[in-house]
């Protein structure tokens, strides 16, 4: 009988998994979720469970015991988690494995491990791989974190000890502002985390994010398969991400690919996973931390090297052994990604709910959509924001810049504003062509205005023109109208023929 694998998470990354599963020739199980009934996901899989979730305070994908519950019901083999929610939770982990269910991932007590930062960087140190100044382990209150800064130097930043995602994180300029940072660090990391112990480091004030792809098997065998730039981004938040870097060379990567393979090797670890460094402004890095689960940004790394890692994760889950070896892996042109979230980037980034009127993809052979909403989807305030990415290979990095651009000229979304206008932006300036953008520009070269320019004027016109024409001289019915009370003029792009 074929394998039953359940995938508890949703959108974009459940349809990933769903593929994934099919080409093992097992079935694919999810869950629908009350607060989104009719999401896109829904459709790819072989079975549906109905969570009955609209009750509940929280959605089905963070309710550990109800999905286990649920999987022992439905016969259930595999677990994949996704990311996000709980795949790096230890106790869903080890709930999976106590009830006899194959969770795809490490060990529950590696993910435990890794996602205490102290604990990790302690384990990193046993590997010769270099940290960031800061302290050993956690500092028991503000007055202690104030000593140990005085020692390092200013800026610094408190972290939460079992963070992630930007939660718990306070970068502070002077003694004086520690004592109110360090309490709400520590507020927010008890209430995402359940566990409020702070860290603290010495801070990079304009670094780069490097972060190196490894797939392990239970054997022993260990692999990276290069490295991803996740350096533009908002609040820790990645935004675009590129494979390989421009800041890294064949010799660091070399080197650093090996440090991250020998830490892997150090602690036992099995699956998919990224060994994180932050690189500073003299090109020295350190390690920062280890991801335990399938990133977001996965599939640049895919576009390059050819290798599918949801798939290597489900066969190591079983028990096979690695067939790739390192001189296997080889990159091949160069892949971008752009986050498309239904965000307004000229007020905050702020989030945008509601309908997606008509939504169109670029559909080149070189670009890559993964997607959870399609015409009429709805966007709920209850989940993410991220509604699909964007993924282009190229050639080159100046080739894969061109063709990402002229792919996000193409999408087109009418409904709700999206970051694709940022994104354009953004590969446009000259920090990022020549690839000297670091984890601040967003802080300190993004403004609003960026996105005020000829042709969006142009485009707006054009909009307004259609917008008249639809509505007041009730043309064809094909043309598009707009709900909103503002015109939102990047629902056109250069490439309508109207």
């Amino acid at each position: 009988m074929k394998k039953r694998l359940l995938i508890a998470n949703r959108s974009e990354i459940a349809i990933r998994i769903t593929r994934a599963a099919h080409k093992l020739d097992m079935l694919a199980v999810v869950f629908q979720s009350d607060r989104e009934p009719d999401a896109l996901y829904l459709k790819y899989a072989d079975e549906i469970i109905p969570a009955c979730d609209a009750g509940n305070e929280k959605a089905i994908f963070l309710d550990p015991e109800r999905i286990v519950n649920l999987a022992l019901e439905h016969n259930i083999d595999l677990i994949h988690p996704g990311y996000g929610f709980l795949s790096e939770n230890p106790d869903f982990a080890q709930l999976c494995v106590n009830n006899g269910i194959n969770f795809i991932g490490p060990s529950p007590q590696l993910i435990r491990d890794m996602g205490l930062k102290t604990v990790a960087k302690s384990m990193a140190i046993q590997a010769g791989l270099p940290l960031v100044p800061g302290s050993d382990g956690p500092v028991k209150d503000a007055e202690t974190a104030k000593t140990f800064a005085d020692k390092i130097g200013y800026p610094i930043i408190l972290k939460a000890s079992a963070g992630g995602g930007g939660r718990g994180m306070r970068i502070v300029g002077k003694p004086e502002n520690i004592e109110r940072n360090f309490k709400s660090a520590s507020d927010e990391a008890l209430a995402a985390f359940g566990n409020g112990d702070m860290f603290i480091e010495k801070y990079l004030e304009n670094p780069k994010h490097l972060e190196f792809q490894i797939l392990g098997d239970k054997q022993g065998n260990v692999i990276h398969l290069g490295e991803r730039e996740c350096s533009l981004q908002r609040k820790h938040q990645k935004i675009i991400e590129e494979s390989p870097s421009a800041s890294v060379t064949p010799e660091m990567r070399k080197e650093m690919g090996e440090m991250a393979v020998r830490f892997a090797k150090s602690i036992g670890y099995y699956s998919a996973g990224t060994i994180e460094f932050i690189m500073d402004e003299d090109g020295s890095y350190f390690f920062m931390e280890m991801n335990t689960r399938i990133q977001v940004e996965h599939p640049v790394t895919e576009m390059v090297t050819g290798v599918d890692l949801v798939d290597w994760q489900i066969r190591i889950a079983l028990g096979e052994e690695l067939t790739l070896k390192q001189e296997d892996i080889q990159i091949k042109g160069w892949a971008i990604e752009c986050r498309v979230n239904t965000e307004d980037t000229q007020n905050r980034f702020s989030p945008q709910t509601g309908f997606i009127d008509k939504i169109h993809f670029p559909q080149q052979d070189y670009i890559r959509i993964e997607t959870g909403v399609q015409n009429s989807s709805v966007v709920t305030p209850y989940f993410d924001s991220m509604i699909a990415k964007i993924i282009v290979h190229g050639n080159d990095r100046p080739d894969v810049i061109q063709k990402t651009l002229a792919a996000l000229y193409e999408f087109t979304l009418t409904g709700l504003k999206t970051t694709v206008p940022f994104c354009r932006v953004v590969l446009q300036h000259p920090d990022f062509v020549d690839a000297s953008y670091t984890t601040r520009w967003i802080d300190q070269v993004y403004t609003p205005e960026m996105l005020e320019n000829e042709e969006d004027e142009m485009i707006g016109a054009l909009a307004a023109t259609i917008l008249y024409a639809s509505e007041y001289l009730q043309l064809s019915s094909d043309l598009p109208t707009y709900k909103n009370d503002r015109l939102n003029v990047w629902v056109l792009n250069k490439r309508l023929n109207y």
